[in-house]
């Protein structure tokens, strides 16, 4: 495979030969070498997912902006925390008119996400940060994020919240985020790893990874994602 590659405007100029091991050893250096083909594929399909780093620190972290629609009256038989995507052409074309914002946030508000995947030293694991705020840049309060966790989840998280989602500050911005715990990442990802070597089948980690924990918080994958990484065998 090729030695050099650029992606998101960063570079690698190492072999192009991953595996996981055993031991499951998550470096830095690995992390960045998933985290550009993943973005290379989203660069393909027009995903928003791109490559930042900051110019006091050498790490970097990739991410993504998008909104959200959340009902706000809930119709018959309906959840009041339904969410779907909202291109940002449209969100940025709300009405400009009060009367007409009043009526229009009245059934609904949009919502702007901030996902952000960075690399977690102390337990060798991607992890996921976000914040979520209105368009007038009122931030969620950590309750509202517990609230919109998709029903599948919100058992876990009622037995332990502080486990799933906490809010801290970003190891790069040094802003408030809300955080998806890292500590079973390992738990759940290893045997995912182990089968995929078994049957000899080529996994990118973050794929993997993100389309386990993504829609804890909203964040959904396209099936494209994961079919890139099986022609990359």
């Amino acid at each position: 495979m090729n030695q050099g590659r650029t992606c998101g405007g960063f570079h690698f100029h190492f072999q192009l030969s991953f595996s996981m091991e055993e031991d499951e050893f998550f470096g830095e250096k690995l992390f960045q070498h998933y985290c550009a083909e993943f973005i290379k594929h989203s660069q393909q399909i027009g995903d928003g997912w791109e490559w930042r780093t900051s110019k006091d620190c050498s790490d970097g972290y990739m991410c993504k902006t998008h909104f959200q629609i959340k009902n706000g009256m809930g119709h018959p038989g309906t959840s009041a925390h339904v969410q779907e995507c909202l291109p940002m052409e449209e969100a940025l074309e709300l009405p400009l008119d009060d009367s007409e914002v009043t009526e229009t946030t009245a059934a609904t508000e949009v919502i702007k996400y901030e996902y952000h995947v960075l690399h977690s030293c102390s337990y060798q694991v991607p992890v996921l940060y976000f914040r979520a705020s209105f368009l007038d840049g009122r931030p969620l309060a950590l309750t509202d994020i517990w609230e919109g966790v998709h029903e599948c989840y919100k058992m876990r998280l009622q037995q332990g919240p502080w486990d799933t989602i906490t809010q801290q500050e970003h190891p790069i911005l040094g802003q408030p985020f809300f955080v998806l715990h890292p500590c079973k990442t390992s738990e759940f990802m290893t045997p995912l790893l182990k089968n995929s070597r078994k049957i000899n089948r080529n996994v990118n980690y973050i794929t993997s990874w993100l389309s386990i924990v993504g829609p804890v918080v909203g964040l959904n994958l396209p099936l494209s994602y994961a079919r890139a990484a099986f022609q990359d065998e």
